[in-house]
């Protein structure tokens, strides 16, 4: 069974029929857990439609104001994009990104996300990922519909389960790891600082939080380690001069 843990997010889907598919490709490899974040027409008969048969994972889809609301208590976020950036994520084929997925789920939430069909993920989006995944494709069309990218990386996810090793090691930890909303607090705490101690130009600020972000979110820091590195922060705040 794929646990519980996963979740599929789509991200300000447009097209009712791709999120009645999404929820057939997911019951297809028995994933159950589906948010959806700002949603332009849901609930309709046209997602039911294409459904076929998934309509308790409709049923149960819960609906986020905001990309914030649909991750708050994840600790692993994965992307999916089509496209190169200019500031490369760390990337991973999809059974990498699987195998990821699976064995994050054992100690908490995780998420993998789905841009809108038109755009995709934007970056301020991804910057909410771990790791981005890409699926292989012609170069000349390599754009996948929303459900088809679903049905291969949920079919991956699959595999991972069938394939993983009860009882298999994992690293241990002092704490349980970082949810994205408390990387969020840290993120918007360092940037704080940085401005304070004049590292950070406001109105210059090329990619150097996007590049922070990318660099704290590969390291996976659990409750310890952000603990500490909060009070770093807090103490040099307190030893800044006083306006």
């Amino acid at each position: 069974m794929v646990p519980a843990n996963i979740r599929i997010v789509l991200v300000r889907p447009t097209h009712p029929g791709n999120v009645g598919a999404t929820a057939r490709a997911m019951k297809n490899m028995a994933m159950r857990s589906l948010h959806l974040v700002e949603p332009e027409r849901f609930p309709s008969p046209e997602a039911t439609d294409r459904a076929a048969g998934a309509d308790d994972v409709l049923e149960s889809a819960v609906i986020c104001g905001s990309l914030d609301e649909a991750l708050r208590d994840c600790h692993l976020v994965i992307g999916t994009s089509a496209r190169p950036r200019r500031i490369e994520w760390p990337t991973l084929d999809p059974a990498a990104g699987a195998s990821r997925l699976v064995e994050g789920a054992r100690q908490g939430p995780v998420a993998l996300l789905f841009g809108q069909e038109r755009t995709g993920l934007l970056n301020s989006e991804l910057d909410r990922c771990h790791f981005v995944v890409t699926i292989p494709a012609d170069q000349a069309y390599s754009s996948l519909n929303l459900a088809s990218a679903v049905q291969i990386l949920a079919y991956e996810i699959y595999r991972a389960v069938l394939a993983g090793r009860p009882g298999e090691a994992t690293e241990a930890r002092e704490g349980r790891l970082a949810s994205s909303a408390d990387m969020q607090r840290f993120y918007q705490h360092l940037e704080e600082v940085l401005q304070q101690i004049g590292f950070l130009d406001p109105e210059n600020p090329r990619y150097l939080m996007r590049r922070l972000m990318r660099l704290f979110n590969r390291a996976g820091m659990d409750d310890n380690e952000m603990n500490i590195l909060r009070g770093i922060l807090t103490a040099i705040q307190q030893r800044l001069p006083k306006n």
